[in-house]
């Protein structure tokens, strides 16, 4: 990935999004908390470079790291997130999910009833010069009790759901093929026409 954004910036190649699952591991971004990891010797522990505290990867959530180059698409880091976040809720809601935004909150979340709210997907970037690494994870069929050796995101108050665990049994090639209808929707096809965000 590394190598990848120094190649956009230097025009040597062209942006990119990868879409892939992990083994059972545990990321800290930037903000981590150490507090937050209840259970250190569960998964292997990654430091990550990108925004955010800990959070959960493995198999059944399609991690997306998208590489962009932000100079033609505005040098707006706050609009790029929000870009991220229409992508995840175009994509859910292609499956009948609606995901919200919440403030003060990173990532999306599923209203529940009673006041409950689950987190579905998870957002965290970084931007190097102006080309936007990491990105997103969306929770398709995870282990849903792996989330409980960290405090996702810091955020005690909600818990963590899944496609599956709403009851949408959907496959990843599914998801995969949603992710690729709704992103060029979004972001339009490499470093062409930027994508208005409207009130971020």
């Amino acid at each position: 990935m590394e190598a990848r954004v120094a190649a956009i910036r230097a025009d040597t190649a062209p942006e990119l999004v990868w879409l892939l699952e992990h083994p059972p591991l545990y990321t800290a971004g930037t903000s981590a908390d150490p507090a937050d990891l209840l259970t250190a010797d569960r998964f292997p522990v990654y430091t990550a470079g990108r925004g955010g505290q800990y959070t959960y990867h493995g198999p059944g959530q399609r991690v997306g790291y998208v590489m962009l180059d932000l100079i033609p698409r505005g040098k707006d880091v706050r609009c790029h997130v929000h870009l991220l976040e229409d992508w995840l809720i175009r994509t859910l809601d292609a499956f009948g999910v609606r995901a919200e935004r919440r403030p003060g909150r990173v990532g999306l979340w599923v209203p529940r009833g009673g006041g409950r709210e689950d987190k579905i997907a998870a957002i965290g970037v970084r931007v190097r010069r102006w080309v936007t690494f990491h990105g997103v994870a969306l929770n398709v069929d995870p282990d849903l009790e792996h989330f409980s050796g960290i405090v996702p995101c810091g955020i005690r108050a909600h818990g963590v759901t899944s496609l599956w665990d709403l009851g949408h049994a959907v496959s990843m090639a599914e998801v995969d093929m949603a992710l690729r209808e709704s992103f060029e929707a979004v972001f339009g096809r490499e470093r062409s026409g930027v994508a208005p965000c409207g009130p971020v």
